[in-house]
């Protein structure tokens, strides 16, 4: 048992700090000259491609993964029943990030939303499922709310 909170506890901090840093992520592109159209990095040459500089396609990368790692993270540690409506626009960014990587696409933020689609479906019919069956469940809840408050208003008008 001890065991398992230290590792809930180191998980949550990862993740905590993961959400803390992700709005700097949007930033890095300021470190970058804007003169430049390749880098060399240890994973080989990074052209810009498409866009200008490899500063605004630094910025471009950053704007569509920080939103993906944020809705991702979001998703993963959710427990709700409506948490797979989540995915619909973390579909959304992941075609708009590869996108802007893919090296021979021209227009981007166009299209992505299509593609969706057979994603978008299923996780649309799966949480209307859901829905109706839990339905009942929270009308049984809000009727039991509101005998509790008509009994409580009973009970004090009696005193």
């Amino acid at each position: 048992m001890k065991h398992f909170k230290k590792n809930s506890l180191l998980i949550g901090t990862i993740i905590i700090t993961l959400i803390v840093i992700s709005p700097y992520l949007l930033y890095i592109s300021e470190s970058i000259s804007p003169d430049i159209k390749q880098i060399e990095t240890i994973f080989g040459t990074i052209k810009s491609g498409y866009f200008p500089s490899i500063q605004v396609y630094v910025y471009w990368i950053s704007a569509k993964f920080v939103p993906f790692f944020l809705l991702t993270i979001l998703y993963v540690t959710n427990k709700s029943w409506w948490a797979p409506a989540i995915l619909v626009p973390i579909t959304v960014y992941l075609f708009q990030l590869i996108s802007v990587v893919n090296d021979n696409a021209e227009v981007f933020d166009e299209l992505e939303f299509i593609y969706t689609t057979p994603i978008l479906i299923p996780v649309l019919a799966t949480l209307y499922f859901i829905k109706t069956k839990i339905e009942i469940y929270i009308e049984a809840i809000d009727l039991k709310k509101e005998m509790d408050t008509k009994m409580k208003k009973k009970k004090v008008r009696n005193e």
